[in-house]
């Protein structure tokens, strides 16, 4: 398993738009789950900081990640750019092999 781990600060006035952005049925999953290898996206919210939130972004393997280029996707360029009105701040935290 390959996970791929991002740490959001969410503007709490679009709270509610993030979490379905970026819930396990949003529009984020829309766009993974048609690449091969994609497995899940977990969405966690911060229990002592209400507008902070992890994503985990679970693959068969960094292979399969790799395959899906995010960059070539027309989809996942036009809702990258829609979300960031969403948030105060966007990390990538890191990518995890399980």
């Amino acid at each position: 398993m390959y996970v791929i781990v991002w740490r959001f600060t969410v503007k709490p006035e679009a709270v509610a738009d993030f979490e379905r952005a970026y819930g396990p049925a949003g529009d984020w999953v829309r766009i993974f789950r048609n690449a091969p290898g994609f497995v899940r996206t977990d969405l966690l919210k911060d229990t002592s900081q209400p507008n902070v939130y992890l994503t985990l972004d679970h693959w068969r393997d960094e292979a399969a990640f790799a395959a899906f280029n995010p960059k070539a996707n027309a989809a996942y360029v036009a809702l990258d750019a829609v979300c960031e009105a969403y948030t105060l701040h966007e990390e990538k935290l890191g990518a995890f092999s399980a």
